[in-house]
């Protein structure tokens, strides 16, 4: 019990995964889970700083590219623990365009 709540980047938890066999290693890096993760408040810090300047870098480059210029994607925030990845969003196609005006103008039958 003790052990489970000490904080990841404490002695005792550096000593079991330095412990950890290299199959169950190669194991976890294929099916592992970080966001399941424990997080220290110092870690929730440090991706909100890292989420937040990659925000303000995709915002200057938009603010410095032509209109016409194809912009980059918004950055993906980093995965806190406990959480899903997000959706993307439907992009809007000139068919799927057609077919909604279609349908706000009645033509739903």
């Amino acid at each position: 019990m003790l052990i489970q709540h000490l904080p990841p980047e404490s002695a005792t938890w550096t000593e079991l995964r330095n412990a950890t066999p290299e199959d169950l290693l190669a194991e976890q890096a294929v099916s592992g889970e970080p966001e399941k993760g424990q997080w220290s408040h110092l870690e929730q810090l440090v991706a909100i700083v890292a989420d937040r300047l990659a925000r303000v870098e995709y915002v200057l480059i938009c603010a410095n590219t032509e209109k016409k210029s194809k912009r980059p994607d918004p950055p993906e925030p980093i995965r806190r623990p406990g959480t899903r990845p997000r959706k993307k969003k439907a992009r809007l196609t000139e068919q799927s365009a057609d077919r909604l005006f279609e349908l706000l103008q009645g033509g739903a039958a």
